[in-house]
């Protein structure tokens, strides 16, 4: 019995001391050299045309801001009120700090000393296309850096569209507004009295 045994843990040490060539198989590390090749390196050059999975940019307008290499003045896709909303957040998380609530360039950055931001209610940037803002957003500007990284292509371009309406609303006429809501602007509702917390 124990010369069984003994053989048994004997051929399951001898298994463990196999080499393990499916485990370990043979491979060049990163910019190893290759005589198999004619250029000498392991590393085969990219097919031309090759592009990675998830980074097709078929789209131009969409990823760029640009039609045919020129800024474009219409978004890409239609801009509906849930999206404006979703434009409103991703402008609180990554733009309010440093242009502001309003678009004022007055963010808490500026207000502790650093440099002012960008104003979105300056003429020049009142009248600049969409795509303009999508690039700036895209890739930075100035002392802004780009947040490509950071904000997905469609949340960037709704961020565009909030700014737009952020434009609007500090710059608006009375003959934009709608007749039936005319009157809510000369009368706004009465603040509601605060209630004393209790303690």
């Amino acid at each position: 019995m124990r010369r069984n045994l003994f053989v048994v843990v004997l051929l399951a040490l001898g298994a463990g001391a196999c080499r393990q060539d499916m485990h370990d198989t043979p491979r060049y590390e990163a910019y190893e050299s290759s005589a198999f090749f004619a250029d000498g390196k392991a590393a085969r050059p990219t097919p031309t045309g090759t592009v990675a999975r998830g980074w097709l940019r078929e789209d131009e307008t969409l990823y760029t801001g640009r039609a045919n290499g020129e800024l474009v003045a219409e978004f890409p896709f239609p801009v509906s009120q849930a999206d404006l909303q979703r434009g409103r957040d991703r402008y609180d998380i990554y733009c309010t700090p440093c242009h502001g609530a309003l678009g004022d360039g007055q963010g808490m950055v500026v207000q502790r000393g650093l440099r002012r931001a960008a104003s979105y209610h300056q003429d020049r940037l009142r009248d600049e296309k969409v795509g303009y803002f999508y690039d700036v957003v895209t890739n930075g500007f100035g002392a802004m850096q780009g947040y490509a990284e950071q904000i997905p292509v469609r949340d960037r371009w709704l961020i565009v569209a909030y700014v737009r309406a952020l434009q609007l609303s500090q710059h608006a006429t009375m003959a934009e507004v709608p007749a039936d809501r005319q009157g809510a602007l000369d009368n706004p509702p009465p603040k509601k009295a605060e209630t004393p917390a209790a303690h």
